[in-house]
């Protein structure tokens, strides 16, 4: 590695990005997930290396800026899609629900099986490690739902949205110290409406650095905020995505805020033009950051985990629990559609990046990460699967009875 040249890491750097770039294109055509090929290539990678005898040792700090970058800029891009509207209203909260639940009773099963299959295991421990496989990965999600049915297609960012930020707020508390104590409880209730005043700060701080300010460096300057603001409130154990998701929220929904003097110093069309290019370097910028993390992920993977029964029916059991789990909830208590909503379960950046965040007191020795490996394989295919057989059926509809679109989502009994 010591010979290779600036122009080779630059070549390679960008042809990474065009490749990545052909693989949303690919996307598009055959509906397989971009991120499957990205970490097809970190594999594909890894053997060459092994091949020819070509080792690449990729710092563990650099997979973590990547992943706390990411982390955030897919954070952001959830708040900037989001649109909050009083017909929206009832599938915002469906959408809520359902990732709250499962993602609830997903972790107390997951953490169930866990402890069965370690039983030397503390149950406080399974319960982490059931967090990190319980997160729907929004990052999948996102670039992977563009063919679906409106309503389906956001049904699904909302929910995948909402799983992130409660799932990564629950590890965070879990994480933050030895014991679980009423103090801590409290503490972290509280820190929630503390997260929403500087929510108001940040929204308000932002907007002036993106609006008022006549210097043209403005974009990458709030990120550099924003990410100095989610340290700072992790040193602090306040829920700071809290503050970036509701900045995303509060710029994307501008038209909402009705306090006059606020709406005549930024006005709706300043704003609008301000979100339409956030949405779009937000965008490019997750774009960058998903291709790179997800291809030394799978340089990272060794294949051998397949050859491991133990590995293999563990993460069977964990796949097959979280598919029922969540076929009880869409088809059994809410009655919802049941396909493609079913299959889209990914687990992946969130996943990745919160499992080797467990701090070294909380990790489980006998846990082998071949199947973390597996169920972020296996629940990408089964996504892909959903993908590949769903057809948008076009619904006809009487105008002269029905006053809108059916609303394919929304809960019979709403």
């Amino acid at each position: 590695m010591e010979n290779l040249s600036a122009y080779t890491v630059l070549f390679s750097f960008c042809g990474l990005i065009i490749l990545s770039y052909l693989f949303s294109v690919l996307n598009r055509v055959t509906r397989i997930p971009s991120v499957l090929l990205l970490l097809g290539t970190g594999i594909g990678l890894r053997y060459l290396s092994d091949t020819f005898n070509v080792p690449f040792d990729m710092p563990a700090a650099a997979v973590e800026f990547l992943g706390t970058i990411g982390l955030i800029m897919i954070v952001l891009e959830a708040g900037l899609d989001l649109e909050v509207t009083k017909k929206k209203l009832p599938l915002i909260r469906s959408s809520f629900f359902s990732a709250l639940i499962i993602l609830i009773i997903s972790t107390f099963s997951v953490a169930g099986i866990l402890q069965w299959w370690m039983p030397e295991s503390p149950f406080a421990n399974c319960v982490v490690y059931a967090i990190v496989l319980s997160i729907v990965s929004s990052a999948i999600v996102l670039p992977s739902v563009g063919h679906l049915s409106h309503e389906k297609r956001e049904f699904l960012i909302y929910e995948a949205s909402f799983s992130d930020v409660l799932g990564i707020m629950a590890f965070n508390f879990l994480t933050a110290g030895h014991v679980i104590t009423t103090e801590s409880v409290t503490w972290f209730i509280g820190s929630i409406p503390v997260a929403i005043v500087l929510s108001v700060v940040v929204c308000f701080a932002l907007m002036m650095l993106l609006i008022k300010n006549r210097i043209n460096i403005k974009f990458f300057l709030m990120f550099a905020v924003l990410i100095v603001i989610y340290i700072g409130g992790k040193m602090m154990h306040l829920p700071s995505l809290i503050a970036i998701l509701m900045f995303g929220l509060v710029v994307n929904n501008w038209e909402l805020v009705r306090w006059k003097p606020l709406k005549s110093y930024f006005s709706d069309e300043s704003v609008n033009d301000v979100v339409a290019l956030l949405k779009s370097i937000t965008a490019e910028s997750s774009f960058l950051i998903r291709t790179f993390f997800f291809i030394i992920f799978g340089y990272s993977i060794k294949l051998s985990f397949l050859q491991d029964p133990n590995v293999l029916l563990l993460g069977s059991l964990i796949v097959v629990a979280l598919m029922i789990l969540r076929y009880i909830y869409l088809r059994i208590l809410h009655k919802y559609t049941l396909f493609p909503e079913l299959l889209y379960i990914p687990r992946g950046l969130i996943t990745i990046l919160l499992f080797y965040k467990i701090p070294s007191w909380q990790r489980i020795d006998s846990f082998d990460e071949g199947v973390l490996f597996f169920v972020i394989l296996a629940t990408g295919i089964i996504m892909m699967l959903g993908s590949l057989f769903y057809h948008d059926e076009p619904v006809e509809i009487d105008k002269t009875t029905a006053p809108g679109p059916e609303v394919v989502l929304k809960p019979e009994n709403d």
